[in-house]
């Protein structure tokens, strides 16, 4: 691998890192009945918005679609995470609320959460993780505008 490109090795690397982190978290989620996107609809509302934000806002946020974020957001009030509200006054526009549940879960699953990241960033010191979240920073920057240029 060390021969390989590091353009190649890092486009390949993130693709199985994100595999790797979706398997782990659904085997620790599978206890409190979730999923890992239903689980980051609520991290994301939780720590992007200070208002309950539109089915449209958080979609842009976790780079996925309208319709998929509906989906997991109906599944999640099913269960009793969010209430998707009609905006008062505008009805075309659905917002998502999070319940105390998310309150309960997050204090439930703290520490295994703490546990998780300590292992997952193990090694890797300040100034790497300073270094890897500019170029995540770029990389989703880049992703815009190819989708921009896309449409």
């Amino acid at each position: 691998m060390d021969s390989m490109p590091d353009q190649k090795f890092i486009f390949g690397g993130v693709q199985v890192v994100a595999n790797q982190m979706d398997t782990l978290l659904e085997r620790e989620l599978k206890e409190y009945n979730l999923t890992t996107k239903q689980w980051l609809l609520t991290i994301v509302v939780q720590n992007i918005f200070d208002h309950d934000p539109t089915l449209k806002e958080v979609a842009k946020s976790m780079g996925s679609s309208h319709q998929n974020v509906k989906q997991v957001a109906l599944k999640l009030e099913q269960k009793g995470f969010v209430v998707m509200e009609k905006d008062p006054h505008d009805a075309r526009i659905t917002r998502i609320k999070l319940t105390d549940a998310v309150d309960s879960f997050g204090t439930e699953s703290q520490q295994k959460s703490e546990i998780f990241t300590e292992k997952l960033f193990d090694g890797i010191s300040d100034e790497e993780l300073a270094m890897t979240r500019k170029a995540v920073e770029k990389l989703l920057a880049n992703l815009e505008k190819m989708d921009q240029e896309s449409k």
